[in-house]
């Protein structure tokens, strides 16, 4: 208590030391500092004193501090000028309800049958538009025959977009090349948009030598350095915080880019993802948070992660700009992220977008759906709502495709995607040694122990291992 009163009179007896420039100080409520008068504060020798505010941010709010004995509340207008910045009073008790009255609304250009619903759309060029689509078809018949191909058991593992290629193609297709993708698992179609060729897609699945992971990824752990995009890593919502990270070095560098992190309603219930928002917040970070909720983490409703209206409100709560778009609607995704970059580049300010969408396949090659959603759903969902026959109409309308183009473009893609598995089957492992290497520029001695008694082990019992891996 004494140390108290001997630092509230240093302050009280501060008044003097500043004299004249009080008056000047203060807002005319008697409560704030001017923003328009800079104070020296060494010539004070205030610049270490533990009471006063830190001017790291330039803030005049907290200035406020240098008298302590000066009321901060306004009287007249019930104003507090906490840190944060002015709260104002009310004699009501009020509790902020839980929920709203009514959920926030969807944005959406194209209804379900293709027919625009607004002018609010950015404008996209026929090549442009032809593009999407054709890659919205390919991620469509990759996902079918890679699909088989497990179930025939040629490759140990996939997860399909079925459903989802709208906000694969469209959200990549409104992104510029510099930007850097944080995936989740389920945005193949994001790095097929940027140039990553089927083939290359095939070779990462048979995990042979040309696959650029070196085999040690399961299937769909896609990743390019070429395209900026980081390789997918199967924990869940790990990559929101890097993602934050890296836009914020960008942002240091003075680049003119972002980050976009991908993640599904699941990646909203971890820890993860409030820290990524907080983060991105404090720090005026240039990415864009892209939830695609489909309704189900693996086969946890969303009824069953939280009791907020989706994840689009949790934005607010973190101080970021969001938006809820309709996920199978081509159109509105490249609109709203197209705006979301313009935000996230131009002001260095985060954005959350959450794209409403359903899952039309399950959740991976391990999973059955059907145990914890009923089938005709997924048929619904699969046939009325399908985002690439919705796009389709639209771009018929339009006049830039017909059913002789679109038939051909299917075959095409068939066979590009057959022929791709089999090239990539033929190709050999990795040899064994890549098991080894880009850790270490030297590697450990125990490394090397263990390196010598794998091939010592494969030499007394050959029968036990591939043939094609190479030692």
């Amino acid at each position: 208590m004494a140390m108290l009163l001997s630092k509230s009179r240093e302050l009280i007896n501060l008044k003097t030391k500043i004299g004249l420039l009080l008056p000047y100080v203060y807002h005319h409520h008697h409560t704030l500092i001017s923003p328009n008068i800079t104070i020296s504060f060494g010539i004070l020798g205030l610049n270490n004193h533990p009471h006063l505010a830190s001017f790291r941010f330039e803030s005049t709010k907290a200035q406020i501090q240098l008298n302590p004995m000066h009321n901060i509340i306004d009287h007249h207008s019930q104003v507090l000028n906490f840190p944060g910045g002015e709260v104002k009073f009310t004699s009501n008790l009020n509790f902020i309800p839980e929920t709203t009255e009514e959920r926030v609304h969807c944005y959406r250009v194209l209804d379900d049958d293709g027919y625009p619903i607004t002018n609010d759309f950015a404008q996209i060029e026929k090549e442009v538009a032809l593009n999407i689509y054709t890659d919205m078809v390919t991620l469509q018949t990759m996902d079918t025959i890679f699909y088989e191909a497990q179930r025939q058991g040629r490759i140990s593992f996939y997860v399909t977009a079925l459903g989802e290629e709208a906000i694969n193609i469209a959200s990549a297709a409104a992104l510029k090349t510099d930007d850097f993708i944080f995936p989740q698992y389920r945005e193949p179609g994001v790095l097929l948009w940027r140039g990553f060729t089927i083939q290359e897609f095939a070779h990462q699945l048979f995990g042979n030598k040309n696959d650029y992971g070196k085999g040690r990824q399961m299937p769909i752990h896609y990743g390019s350095n070429k395209h900026n995009y980081i390789t997918v890593s199967s924990p869940v919502a790990t990559q929101l915080p890097h993602a934050v990270g890296a836009a914020y070095a960008l942002k240091m560098d003075a680049k003119n880019a972002c980050t976009i992190v991908y993640f599904g309603d699941g990646g909203s219930s971890t820890g993860d993802f409030h820290a990524a928002l907080n983060f991105a917040a404090v720090l005026d970070a240039p990415v864009i948070f892209f939830c695609r909720n489909n309704g189900f983490a693996i086969s946890t409703p969303v009824t069953d992660q939280f009791r907020s209206d989706g994840v689009v409100t949790k934005g607010q709560g973190y101080g970021i700009r969001s938006i809820r778009v309709d996920g199978n609607d081509a159109l509105a995704v490249f609109t709203a992220v197209q705006e979301a970059r313009k935000i996230a580049v131009n002001e260095h300010k985060p954005v959350l977008v959450e794209a409403l969408t359903y899952r039309a396949g399950h959740h991976s090659t391990s999973d059955d759906s059907t145990k914890y959603r009923p089938a005709t759903e997924i048929e619904w969902w699969r046939t009325a709502r399908d985002p690439i026959s919705r796009f389709k109409k639209w771009i018929e309308r339009e006049g830039w495709l017909n059913s002789e183009a679109e038939s051909e473009l299917r075959s095409n893609i068939r066979k590009q995607v057959l022929q791709a598995i089999q090239v990539a089957e033929k190709v050999e492992k990795p040899p064994i040694k890549d098991i080894f290497t880009d850790v270490y520029d030297v590697p450990p001695a125990n490394l090397q122990e263990q390196e010598t008694f794998i091939h010592e082990t494969i030499k007394r019992n050959p029968q036990d291992y591939p043939t094609d891996v190479p030692l």
